[in-house]
Protein backbone atom coordinates (compact mmCIF):
# COMPACT_ATOMS: atom_id res chain seq x y z
CA UNK A 1 0.00 0.00 0.00
CA UNK A 2 1.42 3.46 -0.66
CA UNK A 3 0.06 5.05 2.79
CA UNK A 4 1.64 8.34 1.36
CA UNK A 5 -0.75 9.10 -1.13
CA UNK A 6 -3.82 7.17 1.40
CA UNK A 7 -2.86 9.41 4.33
CA UNK A 8 -2.92 12.62 1.77
CA UNK A 9 -5.67 11.59 -0.01
CA UNK A 10 -7.18 11.09 3.72
CA UNK A 11 -6.03 15.29 4.95
CA UNK A 12 -8.10 16.03 2.02
CA UNK A 13 -10.89 13.96 2.68
CA UNK A 14 -11.18 15.19 6.49
CA UNK A 15 -10.47 18.57 5.99
CA UNK A 16 -13.11 20.69 7.60
CA UNK A 17 -14.29 17.76 9.61
CA UNK A 18 -11.03 17.39 11.53
CA UNK A 19 -9.31 20.41 13.83
CA UNK A 20 -6.03 21.39 12.74
CA UNK A 21 -4.62 21.12 16.19
CA UNK A 22 -1.99 23.58 17.94
CA UNK A 23 1.68 22.99 18.14
CA UNK A 24 4.06 24.45 21.02
CA UNK A 25 7.45 24.16 22.17
CA UNK A 26 8.24 23.40 25.89
CA UNK A 27 11.39 24.26 28.26
CA UNK A 28 9.10 24.62 31.22
CA UNK A 29 9.02 20.70 31.82
CA UNK A 30 11.82 20.01 34.57
CA UNK A 31 14.15 18.79 31.42
CA UNK A 32 17.38 19.92 30.01
CA UNK A 33 16.53 20.36 26.87
CA UNK A 34 12.89 21.62 24.75
CA UNK A 35 10.66 19.34 24.30
CA UNK A 36 8.22 19.87 21.02
CA UNK A 37 4.61 19.23 21.38
CA UNK A 38 1.51 18.83 19.35
CA UNK A 39 -1.56 18.94 21.27
CA UNK A 40 -4.42 16.56 19.72
CA UNK A 41 -6.20 16.20 23.05
CA UNK A 42 -7.58 19.51 21.44
CA UNK A 43 -9.51 17.35 18.83
CA UNK A 44 -13.25 16.91 18.03
CA UNK A 45 -14.52 14.63 21.29
CA UNK A 46 -10.40 15.51 22.86
CA UNK A 47 -8.46 12.77 21.15
CA UNK A 48 -7.21 11.80 17.84
CA UNK A 49 -9.70 9.22 17.10
CA UNK A 50 -11.56 11.58 15.24
CA UNK A 51 -9.92 11.84 12.15
CA UNK A 52 -9.80 8.30 11.44
CA UNK A 53 -13.52 7.78 11.89
CA UNK A 54 -14.19 10.68 9.63
CA UNK A 55 -11.89 9.14 7.15
CA UNK A 56 -13.56 5.96 7.19
CA UNK A 57 -17.15 7.27 7.25
CA UNK A 58 -16.30 10.12 4.17
CA UNK A 59 -14.22 7.03 2.43
CA UNK A 60 -16.59 4.67 2.11
CA UNK A 61 -20.37 3.59 1.48
CA UNK A 62 -22.41 3.45 4.89
CA UNK A 63 -25.39 0.85 4.49
CA UNK A 64 -28.78 2.17 5.82
CA UNK A 65 -27.94 -0.16 9.31
CA UNK A 66 -25.13 2.98 10.00
CA UNK A 67 -21.75 1.91 11.54
CA UNK A 68 -20.72 0.05 14.86
CA UNK A 69 -17.56 0.99 17.04
CA UNK A 70 -16.32 -0.89 20.00
CA UNK A 71 -14.11 1.48 22.04
CA UNK A 72 -12.40 1.98 25.53
CA UNK A 73 -13.69 5.10 25.40
CA UNK A 74 -12.15 8.04 22.72
CA UNK A 75 -13.04 5.43 20.07
CA UNK A 76 -16.36 5.36 20.61
CA UNK A 77 -16.75 9.17 21.23
CA UNK A 78 -14.96 9.86 18.15
CA UNK A 79 -16.85 7.43 15.64
CA UNK A 80 -20.13 8.87 17.53
CA UNK A 81 -19.38 12.44 16.69
CA UNK A 82 -18.66 11.43 12.97
CA UNK A 83 -21.56 9.60 12.56
CA UNK A 84 -23.90 12.56 14.44
CA UNK A 85 -22.18 15.20 12.23
CA UNK A 86 -22.88 13.56 8.60
CA UNK A 87 -26.08 12.07 9.71
CA UNK A 88 -25.92 8.55 10.37
CA UNK A 89 -26.71 6.23 13.16
CA UNK A 90 -24.23 5.25 15.26
CA UNK A 91 -24.41 1.96 18.32
CA UNK A 92 -21.43 1.81 19.78
CA UNK A 93 -20.15 -0.54 22.45
CA UNK A 94 -17.84 0.04 25.21
CA UNK A 95 -16.58 -1.47 28.93
CA UNK A 96 -17.40 -0.44 32.46
CA UNK A 97 -13.54 0.29 32.47
CA UNK A 98 -14.18 3.46 30.09
CA UNK A 99 -15.51 5.47 32.75
CA UNK A 100 -18.40 8.16 33.77
CA UNK A 101 -16.84 10.99 31.66
CA UNK A 102 -16.15 9.18 28.55
CA UNK A 103 -19.55 7.04 28.54
CA UNK A 104 -21.41 10.24 29.10
CA UNK A 105 -19.26 11.93 25.89
CA UNK A 106 -20.84 9.52 23.79
CA UNK A 107 -24.13 9.79 24.96
CA UNK A 108 -24.06 13.55 24.49
CA UNK A 109 -23.49 12.56 20.59
CA UNK A 110 -27.12 10.65 20.99
CA UNK A 111 -25.60 7.51 20.03
CA UNK A 112 -27.32 4.21 21.00
CA UNK A 113 -24.54 3.22 23.82
CA UNK A 114 -24.23 -0.68 25.44
CA UNK A 115 -21.92 -0.75 28.21
CA UNK A 116 -20.47 -4.26 28.72
CA UNK A 117 -19.11 -5.95 31.31
CA UNK A 118 -14.90 -6.80 31.19
CA UNK A 119 -12.19 -4.78 28.95
CA UNK A 120 -12.08 -3.47 25.45
CA UNK A 121 -12.09 -7.15 23.87
CA UNK A 122 -15.37 -7.55 25.40
CA UNK A 123 -16.84 -4.62 23.42
CA UNK A 124 -15.45 -5.33 20.10
CA UNK A 125 -16.77 -9.00 19.95
CA UNK A 126 -20.03 -7.56 21.07
CA UNK A 127 -19.54 -4.87 18.25
CA UNK A 128 -19.30 -7.81 15.88
CA UNK A 129 -21.80 -9.79 16.79
CA UNK A 130 -23.79 -6.35 16.00
CA UNK A 131 -22.55 -6.14 12.80
CA UNK A 132 -23.66 -9.37 11.69
CA UNK A 133 -26.72 -9.20 13.09
CA UNK A 134 -27.82 -6.19 11.09
CA UNK A 135 -25.05 -5.62 8.22
CA UNK A 136 -23.92 -2.04 10.04
CA UNK A 137 -20.50 -0.70 9.32
CA UNK A 138 -17.88 -1.24 11.71
CA UNK A 139 -15.17 1.15 12.06
CA UNK A 140 -12.31 -0.56 13.73
CA UNK A 141 -10.28 1.44 16.52
CA UNK A 142 -6.97 0.63 15.20
CA UNK A 143 -6.21 -2.60 12.64
CA UNK A 144 -7.95 -1.13 9.38
CA UNK A 145 -6.08 0.90 6.57
CA UNK A 146 -9.03 3.76 6.42
CA UNK A 147 -8.49 4.40 10.17
CA UNK A 148 -4.37 4.08 9.97
CA UNK A 149 -4.47 6.44 7.11
CA UNK A 150 -6.81 8.89 8.73
CA UNK A 151 -4.45 8.90 12.24
CA UNK A 152 -1.73 9.43 9.98
CA UNK A 153 -3.34 12.81 8.94
CA UNK A 154 -1.61 14.05 12.18
CA UNK A 155 1.52 13.94 11.41
CA UNK A 156 1.22 14.85 8.08
CA UNK A 157 -0.47 17.99 9.42
CA UNK A 158 2.71 18.53 11.91
CA UNK A 159 4.71 17.80 9.12
CA UNK A 160 3.57 20.90 7.85
CA UNK A 161 2.93 22.79 10.76
CA UNK A 162 7.05 22.83 10.77
CA UNK A 163 7.79 20.02 13.32
CA UNK A 164 11.70 20.05 14.15
CA UNK A 165 12.18 17.05 16.34
CA UNK A 166 14.89 14.33 14.94
CA UNK A 167 12.14 11.75 17.36
CA UNK A 168 8.44 11.81 18.09
CA UNK A 169 7.28 9.71 21.14
CA UNK A 170 3.84 8.43 20.86
CA UNK A 171 1.39 5.98 23.08
CA UNK A 172 0.18 3.38 21.98
CA UNK A 173 -2.99 0.84 22.73
CA UNK A 174 -4.11 -0.73 19.92
CA UNK A 175 -1.83 0.81 17.55
CA UNK A 176 -3.51 3.20 14.93
CA UNK A 177 -1.54 6.13 16.22
CA UNK A 178 1.91 5.20 16.04
CA UNK A 179 1.04 3.13 12.98
CA UNK A 180 -0.32 5.98 10.93
CA UNK A 181 3.09 7.95 12.49
CA UNK A 182 4.98 5.44 10.59
CA UNK A 183 3.09 4.99 7.61
CA UNK A 184 3.74 8.96 6.94
CA UNK A 185 6.91 9.62 8.47
CA UNK A 186 8.79 6.35 6.78
CA UNK A 187 11.80 6.77 8.46
CA UNK A 188 12.31 10.34 8.06
CA UNK A 189 12.02 10.99 11.81
CA UNK A 190 12.57 8.30 14.70
CA UNK A 191 9.13 7.29 15.95
CA UNK A 192 9.20 5.74 19.63
CA UNK A 193 6.75 3.21 20.96
CA UNK A 194 5.56 3.97 24.49
CA UNK A 195 3.45 1.89 26.37
CA UNK A 196 2.44 1.54 30.51
CA UNK A 197 4.02 -1.25 32.12
CA UNK A 198 0.79 -2.89 32.50
CA UNK A 199 -0.97 -2.44 29.29
CA UNK A 200 1.73 -3.18 26.66
CA UNK A 201 0.45 -5.68 23.59
CA UNK A 202 3.32 -3.79 21.21
CA UNK A 203 6.32 -4.50 23.51
CA UNK A 204 4.70 -8.01 23.91
CA UNK A 205 4.70 -8.27 20.52
CA UNK A 206 7.87 -7.18 19.40
CA UNK A 207 9.63 -9.39 21.93
CA UNK A 208 7.60 -12.33 20.61
CA UNK A 209 7.95 -11.76 17.09
CA UNK A 210 3.73 -11.98 16.69
CA UNK A 211 1.37 -10.34 17.71
CA UNK A 212 0.10 -11.82 21.43
CA UNK A 213 -2.46 -11.66 23.75
CA UNK A 214 -1.65 -9.39 27.13
CA UNK A 215 -3.23 -8.77 30.44
CA UNK A 216 -4.78 -5.15 30.52
CA UNK A 217 -4.54 -2.87 33.57
CA UNK A 218 -3.65 0.19 34.98
CA UNK A 219 -4.61 3.63 35.12
CA UNK A 220 -3.93 4.12 30.98
CA UNK A 221 -6.49 0.88 30.41
CA UNK A 222 -9.45 2.72 29.40
CA UNK A 223 -7.28 4.35 25.79
CA UNK A 224 -4.44 2.10 26.10
CA UNK A 225 -5.40 -1.28 26.82
CA UNK A 226 -6.00 -3.42 23.72
CA UNK A 227 -5.42 -7.13 24.48
CA UNK A 228 -3.71 -7.83 20.79
CA UNK A 229 -1.47 -5.05 18.81
CA UNK A 230 -3.24 -4.58 15.21
CA UNK A 231 -1.60 -6.47 13.05
CA UNK A 232 -1.17 -3.04 10.77
CA UNK A 233 0.93 -1.66 13.71
CA UNK A 234 2.98 -4.70 13.96
CA UNK A 235 3.86 -4.98 10.49
CA UNK A 236 5.07 -0.82 10.61
CA UNK A 237 6.76 -1.41 13.46
CA UNK A 238 9.41 -3.82 12.85
CA UNK A 239 12.62 -2.35 14.19
CA UNK A 240 11.52 0.46 16.40
CA UNK A 241 12.33 1.47 19.67
CA UNK A 242 9.63 0.33 22.21
CA UNK A 243 9.75 1.75 26.27
CA UNK A 244 7.19 0.84 29.17
CA UNK A 245 6.47 3.60 31.68
CA UNK A 246 5.09 2.66 35.31
CA UNK A 247 1.76 4.31 36.24
CA UNK A 248 3.82 6.47 38.76
CA UNK A 249 5.59 7.91 35.63
CA UNK A 250 2.61 8.84 34.06
CA UNK A 251 0.46 10.40 36.89
CA UNK A 252 3.55 12.62 37.37
CA UNK A 253 3.80 13.55 33.36
CA UNK A 254 -0.17 14.52 34.06
CA UNK A 255 0.94 16.89 36.93
CA UNK A 256 3.41 18.29 35.15
CA UNK A 257 1.89 19.10 32.37
CA UNK A 258 -0.78 20.72 34.75
CA UNK A 259 2.04 22.48 36.80
CA UNK A 260 3.69 24.25 33.48
CA UNK A 261 1.29 25.05 31.11
CA UNK A 262 -2.45 24.41 32.37
CA UNK A 263 -2.82 21.60 30.00
CA UNK A 264 -5.00 18.85 31.37
CA UNK A 265 -5.28 15.38 29.99
CA UNK A 266 -5.76 12.29 30.56
CA UNK A 267 -3.45 9.24 31.56
CA UNK A 268 -2.68 8.18 27.58
CA UNK A 269 -2.29 11.82 27.04
CA UNK A 270 0.28 12.19 28.88
CA UNK A 271 2.02 8.78 28.57
CA UNK A 272 4.51 9.55 25.60
CA UNK A 273 5.59 12.39 28.10
CA UNK A 274 6.52 10.19 30.69
CA UNK A 275 8.85 8.53 29.00
CA UNK A 276 11.06 11.24 29.09
CA UNK A 277 10.28 12.72 32.44
CA UNK A 278 11.10 9.26 33.96
CA UNK A 279 14.05 8.45 32.02
CA UNK A 280 12.59 5.64 30.18
CA UNK A 281 13.98 6.57 26.96
CA UNK A 282 16.97 9.03 27.04
CA UNK A 283 17.57 11.45 24.32
CA UNK A 284 21.35 11.39 22.39
CA UNK A 285 23.05 14.97 22.92
CA UNK A 286 21.67 17.21 20.54
CA UNK A 287 18.76 14.94 19.15
CA UNK A 288 15.87 17.13 19.11
CA UNK A 289 12.00 15.00 20.46
CA UNK A 290 9.20 15.91 20.04
CA UNK A 291 5.68 14.46 21.98
CA UNK A 292 1.96 13.80 20.54
CA UNK A 293 -0.37 14.67 24.04
CA UNK A 294 -2.51 12.26 22.71
CA UNK A 295 -5.83 12.64 24.73
CA UNK A 296 -7.88 14.89 26.94
CA UNK A 297 -11.43 13.17 28.27
CA UNK A 298 -9.88 12.83 31.88
CA UNK A 299 -11.80 11.03 34.38
CA UNK A 300 -13.61 12.57 36.34
CA UNK A 301 -14.80 14.80 34.25
CA UNK A 302 -13.35 18.19 36.39
CA UNK A 303 -16.05 20.59 35.35
CA UNK A 304 -18.94 18.01 35.84
CA UNK A 305 -19.86 17.57 32.45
Amino acid sequence: MNWKSEISAAADRIAGYAQVTPVMESRALGLDYPVEMKLEHMQHTGSFKARGAFNTLLSMDVPEAGVVAASGGNHGAAAAYAAQTLGYPAKIFVPELAGPSKIALIRQTGADLTVVSGEYANALTAAQAHEDATGAMQIHAYDAPATVAGQGTCFAEWDAQGVQADTILVAVGGGGLIAGAQAWLQGARKVVAVEPETSCALNAALSAGEPVDVTVSGIAANALGARRIGSICFELAQGMTSVLVPDEAIVEAQKVLWRAHRILVEPAGATALAALLSGAYKPEPQERVAVLICGGNISPDPLGG
